[in-house]
């Protein structure tokens, strides 16, 4: 039917160019995990100072490069898997539009720069702290994402080496409070995430990641309820003990801000528990970017979090 001025045009697809496919199939919205960097520095105090901001920052971008490349290599194993999924199938890889060889050739090289630069710039306690994510990532994609509970383990554990990762490049020692409250977080925001893909792939669930067999919906929601349990608690106790460091316990405004900061983190772990029992937290990082009261709480701990220590 030959063209006319006021007929429809029907516009053929846009080809997106290779690097614009790495972008994409490197996930830029997840980089957001990466601020748990700052966040130890943050905690002792120290992010006032230059050298550990620069140091912090570099870590950092080390963690961007390493965990682009583990979604690129993730992406190409598991492109058959990501096809059954209503949103994944649309990834570079998993469409067709990336090749399988050059995404996993990019993300090899990104793995190697990461460790490579950790070992340069951060020296050897940053270097096992990226060395530890690459190999716990790439064990996941290629096995261990089959193994029930040890799936959930390996997830959470990238969380938290990016909180440690802060810690270890600017030589600084990690609390074991700290270490529980993100690790309990971690696994409350993965098992979510469980949570979410067997309720939004429903009988197509164990099509695109096997191990959702093993999971029934009230162990993941016990599972969930006691990583909120342990998040609190622990932050709790970690804030008084935080304040007593830094002598704050003497009744003075100071003291009474930093230890309010348990409100907002109480409410925001509630926040993300009905975001994920509403359906909605298959994505954690879009928790992150797009619920508007989840952003007012997160931001409400940590300037008061943030007056109790730099003030």
């Amino acid at each position: 039917m030959p063209a006319h001025s006021g007929g429809t045009r029907f516009a053929s697809p846009v080809r997106r160019s290779a690097p614009r496919l790495l972008l994409a199939a490197a996930r830029p919205r997840q980089w957001v995990k990466n601020m748990l960097v700052f966040a130890a520095p943050g905690a002792a105090g120290l992010l006032s100072h230059s050298s550990v901001l620069a140091r912090t920052s570099v870590a950092a971008a080390i963690f961007l490069v390493a965990s682009a490349g583990t979604y690129l290599v993730n992406d190409t194993i598991d492109a058959a898997a990501d096809r059954v999924h209503p949103e994944k199938r649309n990834r570079p890889v998993a469409s067709g539009a990336l090749s399988p060889r050059l995404a996993v050739g990019v993300g090899g090289v990104l793995l190697v720069l990461a460790v490579t630069g950790a070992g340069l710039l951060g020296g050897l306690a940053l270097l096992g702290v990226v060395s530890a994510y690459v190999v716990v990532s790439v064990a996941y994609s290629i096995y261990l994402k089959h193994l029930p509970v040890i799936e959930l383990a390996c997830v959470s554990s990238g969380f938290v080496l990016r909180a440690v990762a802060g810690g270890a490049a600017v030589h600084i020692p990690i609390s074991p409070w700290f270490a529980i409250v993100t690790s309990a977080c971690a696994l409350l925001v993965v098992t979510g995430k469980r949570s979410a893909e067997l309720t939004t792939l429903s009988g197509n669930g164990t099509s695109h990641r096997r191990v959702l067999a093993y999971y029934p919906v009230n162990f993941l929601r016990s599972v969930r309820i006691l990583a909120a349990t342990v998040a609190v608690m622990s932050y709790a106790l970690w804030a008084f003990d935080r304040a007593a460091h830094l002598d704050l316990g003497r009744g003075d405004v100071d003291d009474i801000v930093f230890r309010l900061s348990i409100l907002p983190f109480v409410l925001g772990v509630l926040s993300v528990e009905l975001a994920i029992e509403s359906g909605h937290g298959g994505a954690p990082e879009e928790l992150a970017l797009r619920y508007r009261g989840l952003q007012v709480l997160g931001l409400t701990c940590v300037v008061l979090v943030a007056a109790g220590i730099y003030t």
